[in-house]
């Protein structure tokens, strides 16, 4: 062996390169895997076009979606991804770097300070268990704000928690307190007042619950706030001085009017049970211990497992009641299970982590070989499956079968009394088999993309052409055309924006139809049944892109 390779075969002999082959294989499958599948409609189409128009105008202040002002969220993600493009290039890969790198900050951030509050041992297992769960991955390989908030929160929640922790120092909490107060400020940057609104509900409700009134006499009143004041107040007080209409729209309709009615995708108050009991895949058999932990009272004042509990419940109830409710919007109560479900494993016997693993290995068998039966024959409304539909389905029983495989494994090595060992095999199996499902929605994603399309009128078209959206919109459109397009007969959240700069559309059909006519060169997507009905009428079209429900066409010359 020279004495190059001397070091390294110590290091393989000692056994020590074994946890960095894993962290690196683990980093691979997290990174590797961000550019393989086309953004869809609508959420990864919107914010990877809003952070493209940013980096194309230079405008950093007032968002723009298709040309028209967007003030529906805050702008730290669009900051974060058009920052990627400029460094990466205009691709799908630095669209979905921004959430999948939070996430995994978010995932350091955990390990890192469980390992003085919990110990070593439990902070891997926490680790473990947030890394690999279903809803953290799908969520942070997916263009969409909640896992840049969930991060955010995810980091204050760690700090406050090891700011209150019996042994730290006063240079400690101080410390710890100030990164809560800057991770809340980013927070609000992601996503708005719930930034700040969520942690200050579980204070109080820990604080009622506990009696503990420690944390509020903690919490550096005096430059926290002005911290998160620095960091969060001025893009707030810059687009309201170029924008009169923001602070209304973004206050009121977005937070309390979205918050309080049902105007915005209503759901019944069971709506985030299925998605907890699926998300935490494949540590769910381990939650109702997690939350009996959560309920214990701890030697001493600070009771740091009621405060995680009173998080992920609190953040649970608090959406369950809004009267909007989207999958995403409990993300944020991820780490705290994860602290929870994590120590819970580390108290498991051998005996009782086998079974663990067995069980979560049985139903993930269960769900391939029942999703399997059911897409046998013809779907509910007596139409027969898709290609795509059953290709699709079987990635998601691929996943499925990958994490049952895991979990065999992970109950052999606890049955050997290898419990650590165990954690990572399942860990690996949440992450390989979430990824498998993740990368198998390719088969699905041509009819919610508009990839081909877009490449359909780059190629047919002059760079300068008009291109319309008729009575329907694919957010993806322009952001693969790399350029707005002009909507006809479209509103829906482009509401504010064409009611501050109207003009920027055509407001009927008929419109449409009569400059389409004067046009040298155009191109234009519509529905099906839209398509059928103008060229009825003899609107002058030629077909360049057509799917079972979508067409794309060009304005032939005269």
């Amino acid at each position: 062996m020279s004495r190059a390779a001397a070091p390294f075969g110590r290091l393989v002999c000692s056994g020590r390169a074994l946890p960095l082959l894993l962290l690196g294989l683990a980093l691979l499958a997290w990174f590797g895997t961000l550019g393989w599948r086309d953004l869809i409609t609508p959420d990864e189409g919107r914010y990877s076009e809003l952070s493209r128009a940013m980096l194309a105008s230079g405008d950093w202040i007032s968002p723009r979606l298709n040309g028209f002002l967007y003030f529906e969220k805050p702008p730290l993600q669009y900051w974060a991804t058009a920052i990627a493009f400029a460094l990466f290039g205009l691709n799908d890969f630095a669209a979905r770097l921004w959430p999948a790198l939070a996430a995994a900050l978010a995932v350091l951030a955990l390990w890192w300070t469980a390992r003085r509050v919990i110990g070593e041992k439990a902070a891997l297992y926490a680790a473990c268990v947030l890394g690999s769960s279903a809803w953290w991955i799908g969520n942070s390989h997916f263009v969409n704000l909640d896992a840049s908030l969930s991060a955010a929160l995810g980091v204050a929640l760690v700090a406050v928690w090891y700011g209150l922790r019996e042994a730290a120092t006063p240079g400690e909490t101080r410390a710890a307190m100030l990164a809560a107060w800057l991770a809340m400020a980013l927070a609000m940057l992601s996503k708005g007042l719930v930034g700040i609104v969520l942690p200050g509900m579980v204070l109080v409700v820990y604080t009622l619950w506990s009696r503990d009134l420690l944390v509020w006499r903690r919490l550096q009143w005096g430059s926290g706030p002005l911290l998160f004041l620095a960091v969060a107040a001025p893009w707030f007080i810059l687009v309201s001085l170029r924008h009169a209409e923001f602070a209304h729209f973004f206050f009121i309709e977005q937070h309390f009017t979205r918050y309080l009615t049902h105007t915005h995708r209503p759901g019944p108050w069971w709506y985030f049970l299925p998605l907890l009991l699926i998300g935490l895949v494949p540590w769910t058999t381990l939650l109702p211990g997690a939350l009996r932990l959560g309920l214990r009272r701890e030697t001493g004042r600070f009771q740091g497992n009621r405060l995680l509990l009173t998080w992920a419940v609190v953040i649970f109830v608090f959406f369950s009641i809004s009267g909007s409710k989207l999958p995403s919007y409990i993300l944020p109560i991820f780490p705290a299970l994860a602290l929870l479900v994590g120590q819970h494993a580390l108290r498991l016997s051998a005996r009782r982590l086998s079974v663990h693993a067995l069980l979560m290995a049985g139903l993930s068998l269960a769900g391939a070989v029942a999703l399997v039966a059911l897409t046998q024959g013809t779907r509910g409304d007596g139409q027969a499956w898709a290609g795509g539909e059953l290709a699709y389905r079987n990635w998601i029983a691929a996943g499925l079968v990958a994490i049952a495989l895991f979990c065999i494994t992970a109950a052999i090595a606890a049955r050997r009394a290898r419990p650590a060992a165990a954690i990572v095999a399942m860990a690996f199996g949440g992450l390989i088999g979430t990824q498998l499902i993740m990368l198998g929605h390719q088969t699905v994603a041509r009819d919610k993309t508009a990839r081909e399309l877009a490449a359909a009128f780059q190629a047919a078209l002059p760079a300068d052409a008009p291109v319309f959206t008729v009575s329907t919109h694919d957010q993806s459109l322009p952001y693969y055309l790399r350029r707005p397009v002009t909507m006809v007969n479209y509103v829906d959240e482009f509401a504010t924006g064409q009611r501050i700069e109207p003009g920027r559309n055509l407001p009927t059909e008929e419109a449409f139809a009569g400059l389409w006519r004067s046009l040298p060169a155009a191109g234009a997507y519509m529905r099906l049944e839209t398509f059928q009905r103008w060229q009825a009428a003899g609107l002058p079209m030629r077909v360049i892109y057509r799917d079972p429900s979508r067409v794309g066409v060009i304005r032939p010359p005269s």
